[in-house]
């Protein structure tokens, strides 16, 4: 096959080889794209993200092969990236994947080894696809971050345990903090609830023992995704 065969000359840059270099990135990037979108059909499918899956193979191909014959261009591209701040958090740690195996395709064609991109490629959207079929890659544990603000007089250190057992699997307290000047306390734990049905019931409860000051149960996998519960 025409792309198998195809070795791309690092050292002397030309048109034909810049062209050889974006279209079979733009395709491999393309078959990214469109496993994400399968895979993501389902649940939370972001445009953007596919978009982005599929320019980057094309760009990180195009940089390293301007720099590859370069020390001095590599150290400026360091200088010119470290100006830059991205700012987009990753909302699900599985779009990491997804971001990595478009840089290592990207790469494999900026060396000239276009038959390991298609490797990886073919590699890692069949993992996907079985993943996605499979459901492993679906969330199906209930693990949340609670807060709640208490009065300064309220021991906090046992006030919620018999709720806690009664609603909760497991629960841990993250963190304490002070709030308006003093005279509040905000406590965050980390909890897995038995019932979600019973969320109210369990909340209602709460408010019964935190004088019925703010509550809040939210998902929040990038900061729980290291802790142990």
């Amino acid at each position: 096959m025409l792309l198998f065969s195809l070795k791309l000359d690092l050292v002397v840059l030309n048109s034909s080889t810049i062209i050889k270099l974006l279209f079979s990135a733009l395709f491999l990037g393309l078959i990214l794209s469109v496993v994400y979108y399968f895979s993501r059909r389902k649940t939370i499918y972001d445009r953007s993200f596919a978009s982005t899956l599929l320019l980057l193979p094309i760009i990180v191909s195009f940089i390293i092969t301007l720099i590859s014959d370069s020390l001095a261009r590599a150290f400026s591209l360091a200088g010119v990236f470290t100006l830059v701040r991205f700012r987009t958090a990753i909302s699900d740690s599985r779009d990491i994947t997804y971001i990595l195996s478009a840089l290592g395709i990207g790469l494999a064609i900026s060396l000239g080894h276009l038959d390991y991109a298609i490797i990886i490629t073919v590699f890692v959207s069949i993992i996907f696809i079985v993943l996605s079929l499979l459901n492993f890659d679906t969330k199906t544990t209930n693990f949340s971050r609670l807060k709640i603000v208490i009065p300064e007089s309220l021991n906090y250190t046992d006030a919620f345990n018999s709720v806690f057992e009664q609603y909760l699997t497991n629960y841990h307290l993250h963190r304490v903090k002070t709030t308006d000047f003093g005279t509040m306390f905000e406590l965050t734990y980390f909890i897995k609830q038995k019932d979600e049905n019973k969320q109210k019931e369990f909340i209602d409860s709460l408010r019964v023992i935190n004088s019925n000051l703010n509550i809040a149960i939210t998902r929040d996998y990038i900061s729980m995704e290291n802790t142990s519960i």
